[in-house]
């Protein structure tokens, strides 16, 4: 562990160094019974304030309910302004002076925000980013620039002309790079680099540094002191020791739900869908192409979080701000996420207070930047920016290292087919009586519209007796037809063999 005044770091293919095992030793005096990202949140901010005297005065634009806030508050950066239009947003801001002490909450657009708070070390945010995402576009048809919201970058520009900070860092979706050809990128780019800085920029996935949740963002920090070189991943197969993704489950252990959430079913024409869905899947589970037995749904047909119920071993898929009554991620327990549940997963602290209605709430936390991500790149921010110690060593990835994230997501089709596949089967030899690894037999019928009925619905049916064994690793299905309704004589149909089922 690094308790010396210098930050120390090296490149991912040559470290053999634990990241997150030096994080849960830094962490080990604090409450067990806390989630990771809250022990690791809190012991960064008490390391930090005992080893170091400077401050790093921060604004903060477009702050939301100040996730991003958190992550650098955690690290060091003291939050003078934080900046938002949105009352409600900026009354959550305003609830947790514990975490930001006397900084200004300036309720304002920020095209009539003019800075008055002294020298600025550091500018942070991400404007608004609907135009650019995939469900902005979806639910509005416009894209990027040609949307007054798409142009909140250059306001941002105006501010950091105005400040003169010695660094920024910029969030917003990973769409913006391909939004108009390209226009609106080449232009946000080309505004930075005229301003001085040296621009890194990267788009990164949060559950690669232990946020519970697949939220893949564009980061871009700008440097006047040399280049900036992102953090390596702290978990999945991209970091340095393969360390396991924090996964849905563990996130959510121990977490306040009442009674009345816990219960809270899915209502709607879908809404009686969603037990029968899988953990990790989603509508097309009523597919054809998912080989369903009895198709709802068109392949494609819906966006991709329609009915999507989280897998408790992975972490989830990004949590949306808004969206319409079948939109999850929903618990694997067949309902709603609890707001309680929704911040572990956005990794805001349990203390944390959210101001506002259930429906508010999920606004500001769907729009939020996860804070442990955040935390991670403000360590990163930290030592390179300002050459400050930080407590833990930080190996960093070369602006020409490849993440796998990409790669693995085009491969999700394959994987969530066969969990389908397995899920089928497992439910239809469930209903058979006795598969309990013994050899058995029973009656059946088989309807005229083709449904296959366990103790035998005789009339209009072609009655069957069925031979299984399920002794060891292949199971044999024997079919015997024992006569139609009119009683004909006993005829083999066939055999069903499967093999290394379990």
């Amino acid at each position: 562990m690094n308790t010396k005044n210098q930050a120390q770091f090296d490149f991912l293919p040559q470290s053999n160094s634990d990241f997150v095992r030096e994080v849960f030793e830094f962490c080990g005096s604090v409450d067990e019974n806390l989630p990771f990202p809250d022990r690791f949140g809190r012991c960064l901010y008490q390391w930090i304030r005992e080893n170091s005297s400077r401050k790093i005065r921060t604004l903060s634009l477009f702050s939301g309910a100040g996730g991003l806030d958190i992550g650098f508050r955690d690290c060091g950066f003291e939050i003078v302004n934080h900046v938002e239009i949105d009352g409600r947003f900026a009354a959550s801001l305003k609830a947790n002076s514990e975490y930001f002490g006397d900084a200004d909450v300036t309720v304002v657009d920020v095209r009539d925000f003019v800075p008055k708070n002294g020298p600025i070390d550091f500018v942070i945010g991400g404007p608004p980013c609907q135009t650019f995402s995939a469900a902005g576009r979806r639910a509005s048809g416009v894209q990027g620039v040609d949307d007054p919201r798409g142009t909140l970058f250059e306001e941002y520009i105006r501010v950091l002309k105005a400040v003169r900070p010695k660094g920024f860092l910029f969030e917003n979706v990973y769409g913006i790079v391909g939004a108009q050809g390209g226009v609106a990128w080449h232009a946000i780019l080309k505004a930075f680099a005229e301003l001085g800085y040296d621009i890194s920029h990267r788009i990164l996935d949060a559950a690669d540094y232990g946020t519970p949740q697949h939220r893949e963002r564009l980061i871009i920090v700008g440097s006047l002191k040399s280049e900036f070189n992102f953090p390596a991943p702290t978990h999945g197969p991209d970091s340095p020791c393969c360390r396991p993704f924090f996964c849905a489950a563990e996130a959510l252990k121990g977490v306040s739900v009442s009674a009345e959430e816990s219960e809270q079913p899915l209502n709607g024409r879908y809404g009686h869908l969603l037990t029968a869905v899988p953990p990790g899947l989603n509508y097309s589970f009523f597919t054809k192409e998912m080989a369903h037995p009895n198709p709802i749904f068109a392949w494609r047909s819906k966006f991709s979080d329609f009915l999507y119920k989280a897998d408790p071993e992975k972490p989830v898929r990004a949590l949306k701000a808004q969206g319409g009554q079948y939109t999850g991620p929903f618990h694997w327990d067949s309902r709603p996420f609890a707001v309680s549940e929704l911040k572990r997963l956005q990794t805001f602290p349990d203390d944390y207070r959210i101001v506002g209605g259930r429906q508010v709430g999920i606004h500001q936390i769907g729009n939020s930047v996860p804070p442990q991500f955040s935390r991670i790149l403000a360590l990163a921010v930290r030592a390179q920016v300002f050459g400050l110690p930080i407590p833990c060593h930080l190996p960093l990835i070369s602006s020409h290292y490849k993440l796998g994230f990409r790669n693995r997501k085009r491969q999700l089709t394959e994987e969530y087919a066969e969990k389908a596949r397995v899920h089928l089967i497992k439910n239809t030899v469930s209903k058979i009586p006795h598969a309990n690894g013994v050899k058995y037999s029973y009656e059946a019928s088989l309807t005229r519209d083709f449904e296959w009925v366990v103790g035998g619905r005789l009339s209009e049916a072609l009655r069957m007796n069925v031979v299984v064994d399920t002794r060891g690793k292949e199971w044999l299905f024997s079919v015997d037809c024992s006569g139609d309704k009119i009683g004909s004589s006993a005829k083999s149909v066939g055999e069903l063999r499967l093999w290394e089922f379990s």
